[in-house]
């Protein structure tokens, strides 16, 4: 089990370096960096449970801005601690459904572990799950169908060809979600991209569309991706679409 645990919080602080202690002592690996974008970006290979400790709120809205724009890019675990007044400012920002767990001060140290490693395990648990990277300019669009799938699947999401290009170089995943239609990079160019790189040649590629008239059809089709999927489609349409080509798929793995 991965044990490590980003602690986000003021460095000089006495209950986060009391809090880290703990952790510690618990067998967790702790790295403990202030809520600084900068200092957050420079890390490595940065554990996906992020635990904050809010002090200050105020001063913490923008970096919160920034890590609901993490949690959309990167699929992190979040757990928050702070006082009920200093929650209910960040809840006003951020939906509470997306965070892992919420600690109220004044907080046991002892049963703050307790409870992060049901947390790990938690994130333990939901990084078994495929992986599929969502392409899409339209922002609206990438946070509805990661809202759909997020149950299942683990989600990735980027705006642009480009980026996704740039993510696959550092990331694997298993499917690709990808919008026919982009600005700058098509969803037909970025599959062209894909299939002429060793590394990103192999990865299925479902298309998105909003056009779902015979000529379109048959111009993706003619790109033989895994499926076309239309945008119109309701939620569990889309859902059973990938349930079925992931079962298919270990089917076919099984066989051979």
């Amino acid at each position: 089990m991965d044990k490590r645990i980003l602690l986000i919080g003021g460095g000089k602080s006495f209950m986060v370096t009391s809090i880290a202690k703990e952790l510690t002592e618990e067998g967790f690996e702790v790295t403990k960096v202030d809520p600084d974008v900068t200092q957050i970006e420079r890390l490595e290979n940065k554990p996906t449970v992020y635990l904050i400790y809010l002090d200050d709120v105020d001063s913490m809205m923008e970096f919160f801005v920034y890590l609901g724009d993490k949690a959309i890019e990167d699929d992190i675990s979040v757990s928050i601690i702070g006082s009920p007044e200093e929650l209910e400012k960040i809840f006003a920002k951020t939906s509470r459904d997306k965070v892992a767990a919420v600690f109220e001060r004044p907080i046991n140290v002892k049963e703050l572990a307790r409870q992060m490693l049901s947390v790990v395990e938690q994130e333990e648990v939901r990084l078994q799950r495929k992986r599929i990277l969502v392409v899409d300019d339209d922002g609206t669009m990438l946070r509805t169908i990661k809202d759909w799938l997020s149950g299942k699947y683990q989600v990735f999401m980027v705006n642009s060809g480009v980026a996704a290009i740039t993510f696959l170089a550092k990331n694997k995943v298993d499917l690709i979600l990808l919008d026919y239609e982009m600005p700058v990079t098509t969803g037909p160019k970025v599959l062209e991209m894909l299939r002429s790189e060793p590394s990103t040649s192999d990865i299925p590629v479902m298309f998105l569309t909003v056009k779902s008239d015979k000529e379109s059809v048959m111009q993706v089709l003619s790109l033989k991706p895994e499926k076309y999927l239309l945008k119109t489609m309701p939620p569990a349409e889309l859902i059973a679409n990938i349930d079925d080509f992931f079962e298919h798929r270990k089917i076919k793995d099984y066989a051979n």
